[in-house]
């Protein structure tokens, strides 16, 4: 197809109505930009900023020698897969979501904070975190030893990545992140145009080496899952964080994000390298125990970094719903969830599930939360025979970057009845899909 223009938004339109049309499909790679630049007789600079907007756009990404190509899949798609994509009479152990059933009514919350509230609103210049919320969140931080005097809320645990890698670092500089980990975390950084920086995972969080490795090549920030890694189910260490601390003191300017994926729903207890380096942040979504619609992540962290997400949020919305706030504070004073009783559902079914796999002979992960990771030979493959068999699943595909296939099964829609023939039926297709790697 021919791409046209002569100004950077009019080339990037070009390219991006052939990828929406097919002309360009997922992995086609785009022209050299000095070859294109000679092609439409224009400066190398405006295809860079036309490319620059696509990739802004989650359009395409940039792969070092691999040049420039289009995303096998659009920032536009969902997070995880959609129930909708899910056929009638297929199990869901593909879509990432919490168990609905062990999820608080929010109607209740949410009528307390309208009864206290008497017709009084939150306007402009008020502060950006409510009193009520502050309080809870210093509460559950100094649990943990989290310091906390310096705090902010986020509309979820993306927005807050969002805010402190965009204020923090600058488009090109690199990332350590988990490989296999969460896909939306690789898209981030390919929309603020940060190279991943990719570390392996196992049982007890991040390798040392690895870490060691990447900071020695210049990564600038670290971006680590504290438990209920998606999708091995990972949970750090204390003798592994003790490991990485070491590693993180002799970087002092990088900066670390701690996503505290397991707050409120797991029972591995919550570990951290906060306040290795001098910039840190610590961030606890209440998605997965409260219900992900609360859209809301407590922030803490060192003064700088607190303050440059909230000098985001001023350019933008401003605060999060104080609405939201109160009504999460609600649920939790009135004790609608009960991390215990909810951790423990979860481990019955994600260890039932490793355990029966174990009969078969396949060997899974999943030390805490939501997911078993089950390494296969052929992810497609896999993937289709568990379908064939009224399984859906999701491949590893969307969560690796360099390490070895796998499928990654989501035990939260599950019950216990479900483990043993979901695990014959992962044994036939980890067989059709060629032996474990």
């Amino acid at each position: 197809m021919a791409i046209t223009g002569r100004g950077s938004h009019e080339i990037a339109d070009s390219v991006e109505r052939a990828i929406t049309s097919g002309d360009l499909a997922a992995g086609a790679a785009l022209p050299p930009i000095r070859d294109l630049a000679g092609d439409l007789g224009v400066n190398p600079n405006t295809v860079a900023a036309a490319y620059r907007q696509l990739r802004e756009r989650g359009l395409v990404e940039t792969g070092g020698r691999r040049g420039t190509r289009v995303r096998p899949r659009p920032l536009g798609a969902p997070r995880e897969t959609e129930p909708a994509a899910i056929p009638p009479g297929t199990r869901d152990a593909a879509s990432g979501n919490p168990d609905p059933r062990l999820l608080p009514d929010l109607s209740a919350a949410l009528a307390a904070v309208a009864r206290r509230r008497a017709g009084r609103h939150v306007l402009y210049g008020e502060p950006p975190v409510s009193e009520e919320l502050a309080g809870v969140a210093r509460a559950v931080f100094a649990a943990d030893g989290v310091p906390a005097d310096h705090l902010t809320a986020t509309s979820g645990a993306l927005d807050a990545f969002d805010r402190v890698l965009r204020s923090s670092l600058r488009p090109g500089d690199a990332v350590v992140v988990e490989d296999p980990g969460w896909p939306s975390t690789f898209h981030l950084l390919t929309v603020l145009g940060l190279r991943a920086a990719p570390v392996r995972v196992d049982d007890d969080g991040p390798l040392a080496e690895d870490l060691a490795a990447a900071l020695r090549g210049g990564a600038r920030a670290v971006l680590l899952t504290s438990r209920a890694h998606n999708p091995t189910g990972a949970a750090l260490s204390p003798a592994r964080a003790a490991e990485l601390r070491a590693v993180l003191t002799g970087h002092p300017g990088v900066l670390t994000i701690e996503d505290d994926h397991g707050f409120g729903f797991v029972s591995a207890p919550f570990t951290g390298v906060f306040g290795a380096t001098g910039h840190w942040a610590v961030v606890r979504s209440v998605a997965k125990a409260y219900g992900p619609d609360l859209r809301l992540a407590v922030v803490a962290g060192d003064a700088v970094t607190t303050g440059r997400v909230r000098a985001q949020q001023q350019s933008g919305p401003g605060w999060v719903s104080v609405v939201l706030q109160e009504a999460f504070v609600e649920l939790w004073r009135s004790g609608a969830v009960r991390p215990e009783e909810t951790a423990a559902r979860y481990d019955s079914r994600r260890t039932a599930l490793i355990a029966r796999l174990a009969e078969h002979g396949v060997a899974a992960t999943g030390r805490s939360g939501l997911n078993v990771w089950v390494p296969v030979g052929d992810e497609a493959a896999a993937v289709t025979a568990l379908h064939a068999r009224g399984w859906a699943t999701s491949p590893g595909s969307r969560h690796r970057i360099a390490t070895p296939p796998g499928i990654r099964v989501t035990i939260s829609a599950l019950d216990a009845a479900d483990m043993a023939p979901l695990a014959a039926d992962i044994a036939a297709a980890v067989r059709t899909g060629g032996p474990p790697v």
